[in-house]
This record gives structure tokens, sequence and C-alpha cells, in this order.
């Protein structure tokens, strides 16, 4: 199926690695001008490279900059004034206790996790505004249905990103711009790769029956019973950002192996 992708401009935060770079690299295949994100220039400049080499037709761009401040951004929007497509994929997690929570790590989250996405989405859906046509897309998690206890500042983030994707998109109604939250479960990336394994040393078991567990104790719900690949939940990015998602708006599209236990 043709997407209608070809020589769209998409922006996407965090994208080096990951379930951004997955997005990244499915975009690149269909033809789009991706412009990714990352805190190293090294990083940036690799992923790049490999977005060449995949479809030597698109114009990947890549900027090294802390998109969870406000210079960060800034030097995003200076260097590429006008997208046709956001995904605000920057985001972090981490497991801590309620009690062990501090105030300074309620507000990190919730700078990185929800501000960046507020302050790119303000810079770029006016633009798409005046030109009839865009798609916002805010990277989310099933974590903001399914509160985790083991880290509930991460899953009142997510939760805060539905809020906003959803009075958005009423508040662009009519516009030609829409706007969606892509809700990914447990997914195998570089980084949640190396903690597991991290994580397996410090306890004396095997990655495997880590893995177990954790389906077990903390997402028995899931019926995939196993952590998805980033490259498994890029397609259904990809639909957002095409055209033929024109009547898909104001939406939460759950892509996390059925953890969510409801039906809507």
């Amino acid at each position: 199926m043709d997407m209608q992708l070809q020589g769209k401009k998409v922006l996407i935060t965090g994208s080096t690695y990951g379930i951004g770079y997955a997005i990244a690299e499915a975009l690149t295949k269909e033809g789009a001008d991706v412009v990714i994100t990352g805190r190293r220039q090294t990083t940036v400049t690799s992923a790049v490279e490999k977005l060449n080499i995949i479809n030597p037709r698109t114009k990947p761009i890549g900027i090294s900059a802390d998109c969870s401040t406000t210079d960060g951004c800034q030097s995003v929007f200076d260097a590429v004034p006008e997208v046709d497509i956001l995904i605000n994929n920057l985001g972090i997690y981490e497991r801590k206790p309620f009690f062990e929570i501090e105030d300074a790590d309620w507000t990190r989250l919730f700078e990185i996790n929800v501000m960046s996405g507020i302050r790119f989405t303000k810079f770029y859906a006016p633009k798409m505004v005046s030109q009839e046509w865009g798609r916002v897309i805010f990277i989310s998690s099933e974590s903001g249905l399914m509160i985790p206890p083991e880290m509930i500042h991460y899953g009142f983030s997510k939760s805060a990103q539905l809020s906003i994707s959803r009075g958005l998109a009423m508040s662009l109604s009519g516009t030609g711009v829409t706007v969606n939250a892509l809700l990914p479960g447990p997914t195998r990336t570089e980084t949640t790769q190396q903690q597991r394994q991290q994580r397996a040393d410090d306890w004396g078991i095997g990655v495997e029956q880590l893995e177990q567990e954790f389906f077990e104790k903390f997402r028995p719900t899931s019926i995939i019973k196993r952590f998805a690949e980033a490259k498994e939940v890029a397609p259904l990015a990809v639909y957002l950002c095409s055209p033929l998602s024109a009547l898909t708006t104001g939406a939460a599209l759950r892509v996390e192996g059925g953890i969510v236990n409801q039906i809507t």
C-alpha cells in the first residue's frame, strides 16, 4: 500500500535509537524526509548515515540538541522552521517506589515526557494549520492507562500526553491537522536491553528468566507475553502519519500486546 508520504517532512524527537529510530526507518522507506534529534552528535550522525543507505532518494537531517530544554527546542526550531508531521517521541522512564520519588523526579519526567511535546507542538502545529494539513503524534504508553505501581510518575506523564493529544485534536477540528497518541507496551530497545541485562546480572539470573518474571509479576494481562520489537511498533505510527489516516484523530491507539484489559 502506498502511504502517500513521499516528500513529506517529518520531525521525530529523541530518535537516534529505539522506537523513535524504528519509526524514522519506516518513514524513510516510504520516501519521507526525516529529521531526527538526539543529544549526542555521534549518535545523530550515525543514525542519519543509516537512513541515507536505506533510501538514498530522501533527505534525512540530524540535529544534536537536548529537546527537554527550551534552548534545545529553539535550536531545532531555528534549523527546521516547518514540518508536515511532528512525532513527539522523546521520553524517559525509571522504576522508583512512590514514597521515594522526590519532587525533582516528578519535575524531570514532566519536563522531558510532557513539556517537550507541548513546546514542539505549539511551534509547529500553527504552521500546519496555515497549510491546511498536518499530523501530530504523541508517543505515549500503555502505562498511561495501566499505571505501573513501580513507576507512578512515569504513568502520570504518559496519562498527561493522552489528555493533551485529545484536547488538542478537538482544538484543531476542521483544520486538516490530526492529533493522535500511540501507546506502545514494553519494547525491546538498546537501552532497555542493557538495563535488563544489568538487573539480571545483579540478581544472578538469566535475562530470559527475568523477562518471564516481568510479565508474570508486572504485566500479567499481556496477551503476547513478550517484549515487542521497536520495528513492530513503527507501522502503526506510519499509518498515523499518512494522508490515509484522515478519519483518525483524537485517538489513543494501542500497540502493546494486549496489556490493557479493556475493549475500548
